[in-house]
């Protein structure tokens, strides 16, 4: 059984992560939990409405949420997807990491606007925050996904970092979903080479994906371009529709994620970002 998490305020958005999920884990037994983040002060104005009678009266967040649920329910067929609801006031990434530990979550799925996000930023606030401070996987979707599982899986990398035993567990399980291909690439300058523990990284990475995947993955390395435009390049020619990254790779989320505006990245507004935490 695996256990997703799925942040909502009911927007386009957050709608669209709720059936891509479905989509890609058609396969696997699943239980989602919809789980919806008001402020402290919904909390106070609720206890107010009420008029001493705390709780007999569903407010409004809480009646569309429930109707959301149970609209999801009758629209899946799936004998195998559980659909649960979570409604809660406070503040929102304390609140995420709560729900993360009690429910078990392994994987987070949420809109790329996070919730009422930044709209000029390719992720917004709160989906942004989620990816860095919460210690969980995490599927940050666009608006304009397609909706069906990825053929074509990038994973940029500069192979700094150890590929463990987590990650490529993570990129396994992805990889499991569907037939889709996983396209390892590296960007360099026109005269540089990898230093030892970058080759040593790089080997143990192909030879897993070789022993695991021989037929599905392929390796590519991007030379005199920055890493921002190289990464365009790549997902627009390769027809890339899911991009893989390493929260612990912190070079490539803050180039992608955080300082690039939607004009500087197109891809933004079709391709998702799972981000691997170990």
């Amino acid at each position: 059984m695996k256990n997703i998490l799925i942040p909502t305020d009911f927007s386009e958005n957050s709608t669209n992560a709720l059936k891509y999920a479905q989509i890609l884990f058609d396969a696997k037994e699943c239980s989602f939990y919809l789980l919806y983040v008001g402020s402290v002060l919904d909390s106070n104005l609720e206890d107010e409405a009420v008029d001493g009678t705390k709780g007999t009266i569903p407010s409004t967040s809480k009646k569309k949420l429930l109707e959301l649920v149970e609209s999801t329910r009758k629209l899946n067929n799936n004998p195998n997807h559980y659909f649960y609801s979570l409604h809660e006031n406070g503040f929102f990434v304390p609140t995420i990491k709560k729900h993360v530990e009690g429910q078990h979550i392994d994987l987070i799925v949420m809109g790329t606007k996070g919730v009422s996000g930044l709209q000029e930023k390719v992720v917004g606030s709160n989906a942004g925050d989620v990816v860095t401070k919460v210690q969980c996987n995490t599927l940050v979707v666009p608006n304009n996904v397609a909706f069906s599982k990825p053929i074509e899986i990038a994973f940029p990398t500069d192979y700094n970092i150890f590929y463990s035993h987590e990650i490529l567990r993570s990129m396994s399980e992805m990889l499991e979903l569907g037939d889709g291909n996983f396209r390892v690439m590296n960007v360099m300058k026109g005269h540089d080479s990898l230093n030892p523990e970058q080759t040593t990284n790089k080997d143990y990475l192909l030879d897993f994906m070789e022993e695991s995947f021989p037929a599905r993955y392929s390796a590519h390395t991007i030379t005199n371009k920055s890493v921002k435009s190289a990464i365009q390049c790549f997902v627009e020619s390769r027809d890339i529709d899911m991009m893989v990254m390493v929260a612990k790779n912190l070079n490539f989320i803050q180039l992608i994620l955080f300082d690039s505006l939607v004009e500087q990245i197109s891809f933004h507004t079709k391709v998702p970002f799972y981000v691997i935490h170990q």
